[in-house]
């Protein structure tokens, strides 16, 4: 399995509860998109369900590749596990993704648990991601989580846990998982692109922010082009629209969606750098302009809005940080 880089307080305490005989039935694992969270969960339960059989030596989350357990799930055949996420659609020749996590499929769930375990005590379900739930079926969990079967494991990956049930949150034991920092990032980009050289590295790992599964999925996307573009944008303001036109119309197209993406990372993360060199009111203002940008770039994808529509707003906002004597246009 990939090497989980980073988290080690995290897989220390969920090590701990696991070796104490105090593992709680759920676990909501959050923290922002592209930092691990999924690897977490699927290295957690494969720990669990291997450490079911008998002692693992291995440190950390990891097991052995040839302990049996290991096998099964690389192969997506260990009976006492079970994995829910977005399936693609039917009518799909892209392969796109539904846009949730249906009732049926968390129903689905009621195989694993009114069976008896097959190869350990344990029975895990790791929902990858809970924010993806649509209302039935986050209800249908409710039902499970208030009564857990003996030995059932929730494994919950959340990029939003204010977007949850207050209900579903309280059943769970919360597990917060940071950004990595420059070495964790430069150690597990340099594992996931072995053909990339230490340049494209240390970029990617300014770019990313501390999430390696976003830094990836910046690749070949000219991030450094989209940079500064904004950066433009935020030190000379845009008077007569035209540079968030220009940007927005570049963003618009299905082809430009990995940068749209991109774009909705990097636009809010730029409007909180240039807040913390300020103070007073102008800290206040773009403290305001952050919230706003970071919800309408969080939303956006998961409520399926007009791209062009979003990258001109954000632009605007990234526009007014610009001093009002410096806003000219070219």
């Amino acid at each position: 399995m990939t090497p989980l880089y980073g988290h080690e307080a995290a897989v220390s305490a969920f090590r701990d509860a696991l070796e104490a005989g105090r593992l709680h039935h759920a676990w909501l694992i959050s923290g922002p998109q592209g930092i691990g969270k999924g690897l977490f969960a699927e290295k957690a339960a494969l720990r669990v369900l291997a450490q079911g059989q008998g002692r693992v030596e291995a440190l950390g989350l990891d097991v052995p590749d040839d302990h049996p357990a290991a096998r099964l799930v690389a192969a997506g055949s260990h009976p006492d596990l079970m994995k829910l996420e977005r399936l693609p659609r039917e009518s799909s020749a892209a392969g796109e993704l539904a846009r949730s996590i249906s009732i049926a499929q968390v129903r689905g769930l009621q195989r694993l648990f009114v069976t008896t375990s097959s190869m350990s005590p344990w029975r895990v379900a790791v929902i990858d991601a809970i924010d993806d739930l649509e209302p039935p079926a986050a209800n249908a969990l409710l039902k499970s989580l208030e009564e857990p079967p003996a030995h059932s494991l929730f494994l919950l990956v959340s990029h939003a846990t204010e977007r949850l049930m207050p209900t579903i949150r309280s059943r769970c034991r919360p597990l917060r998982l940071s950004t990595l920092d420059d070495d964790a990032m430069t150690s597990a980009l340099s594992a996931a692109l072995p053909d990339a050289d230490q340049e494209e590295i240390r970029e990617l790992t300014a770019a990313g922010q501390g999430a390696p599964g976003r830094a990836v999925a910046f690749r070949g996307l000219d991030i450094a082009e989209l940079d500064s573009a904004m950066a433009v944008m935020a030190k000379e303001g845009d008077p007569t629209n035209a540079r968030r036109s220009r940007l927005a119309q570049r963003l618009a197209p299905k082809s430009a969606q990995p940068r749209f993406e991109a774009f909705l990372a990097r636009a809010p993360a730029l409007i909180a750098s240039e807040a913390k060199g300020r103070r007073g009111p102008a800290l206040a203002e773009a403290l305001r302009l952050w919230e706003r940008a970071h919800a309408l770039a969080a939303g956006a994808t998961h409520l399926s809005l007009d791209p062009e529509s979003v990258a001109f707003e954000l632009g605007g906002m990234i526009a007014s940080l610009a001093p009002r004597e410096k806003a000219t246009d070219g």
